[in-house]
């Protein structure tokens, strides 16, 4: 009875583990750098036009810094996404988090899934997935590819340990 209790903690202890997250090359301060930089062009641009007497044109310049704020808004609220593979002797799980919250989860068999890889000459990978039977979950779509090589690797040599090869 007791061998059976340490063989099922080891079939749960985890092999792999890895939190996906889009990267993000402007952080908070960068962000508010650009939009003051932004801010100011807009104004000494709309000033410009005022001084010539086209003064119906400075609401424009407005609008473009409100479009650019508004994109980047849009930019970090899909930051807020990620993913959360496991990989353990008896279980592969997906869990995805969208920017809303909503929760996605997929489990599979280590021993019957298939890690999908789509290459491209020049690009590398393109796109990740597991496969059983009959289902799909795609991993990783967010990554640059340098990430999706990295996650690649390490998550094929988990699969392959989970499987005992």
């Amino acid at each position: 009875m007791m061998g059976e209790a340490g063989s099922q903690r080891e079939s749960d202890e985890p092999i792999f583990q890895a939190l996906l997250t889009p990267h993000r090359s402007l952080g908070r301060r960068g962000f508010t750098v650009l939009m003051i930089a932004v801010g100011l062009v807009s104004i000494a641009c709309g000033l410009l036009f005022v001084l010539n007497g086209a003064w119906p044109i400075v609401g424009f310049f407005g609008l473009d810094a409100f479009l650019v704020w508004l994109a980047f808004r849009a930019n970090y609220k899909a930051a807020a996404a990620r993913e959360e593979v496991a990989v353990t002797r008896s279980q592969l799980s997906i869990r995805k988090i969208s920017p809303k919250g909503d929760v996605r989860e997929a489990h599979y068999h280590p021993f019957w899934a298939r890690f999908l890889i789509n290459r491209h000459t020049e690009i590398g990978i393109t796109r990740m997935a597991v496969a059983e039977t009959n289902r799909a979950t795609e991993i990783g779509g967010f990554l640059n590819p340098d990430d999706r090589e990295t996650f690649a690797t390490a998550f094929g040599r988990a699969l392959a340990t989970a499987k005992g090869r």
